[in-house]
């Protein structure tokens, strides 16, 4: 099986994160957590973002995000919920080894983040309607994948952005097991 490293979102290391990194463990994957904000959650996007930007913003993210995976294997597969997903492309294209990416709920354009790395495959996964995702983040994402023949991008019916999180308000139980079914299927095939 695959390790993954899981990057979670603007609200922290919620316990939606970590039930969805249970479910991957469950399917035989290891899956590594990191907390990028050192045991802190909040309970909107708009007090998870007030927190990153008061602490150094997203370039701190992205260091401490290097930090994390210092020690792991080079060989893994980089996800990442929302702001987790800035995370994941940024280290997949600062350290080799990326085998795959899983990105939930956002996308960054590579030329704001650095390359993707060539012949490591990608699932995207966001609602139509979400401002974050739908409204900013589809097209970019549309538009990588139109360049490549391992990216695919999957959209879900709705607004709710963090829907993968089972203890978030946003969560859409139907939506977020199809992403489920498919990012496992995914990982199996790698």
């Amino acid at each position: 099986m695959t390790h993954v490293v899981l990057f979670h979102h603007v609200a922290g290391l919620t316990p939606g994160v970590t039930a969805l990194a249970d479910r991957w463990r469950a399917a035989g994957h290891e899956v590594t957590t990191p907390d990028l904000f050192e045991g802190r959650t909040f309970g909107s996007v708009e007090e998870g973002f007030a927190f990153v930007q008061s602490s150094g913003g997203f370039d701190e993210v992205r260091a401490r995000a290097l930090a994390a995976v210092a020690d792991l294997p080079e060989q893994v597969v980089y996800a990442g919920i929302s702001m987790g997903v800035v995370a994941a492309q940024h280290v997949a294209a600062q350290r080799p080894g990326a085998v795959a990416g899983v990105f939930l709920e956002s996308f960054v354009a590579p030329e704001h983040v650095g390359e993707w790395p060539t012949g490591a495959p990608v699932q995207i996964h966001g609602m139509e309607r979400d401002a974050f995702f739908g409204l900013e983040d589809l097209e970019p994402a549309r538009e990588f994948a139109a360049t490549r023949d391992d990216v695919e991008v999957f959209t879900y019916p709705g607004d709710a952005h963090l829907f993968v999180d089972s203890s978030l308000p946003a969560h859409d139980p139907g939506a977020a097991a199809l992403v489920d079914e498919r990012v496992l299927a995914f990982l199996a095939s790698l």
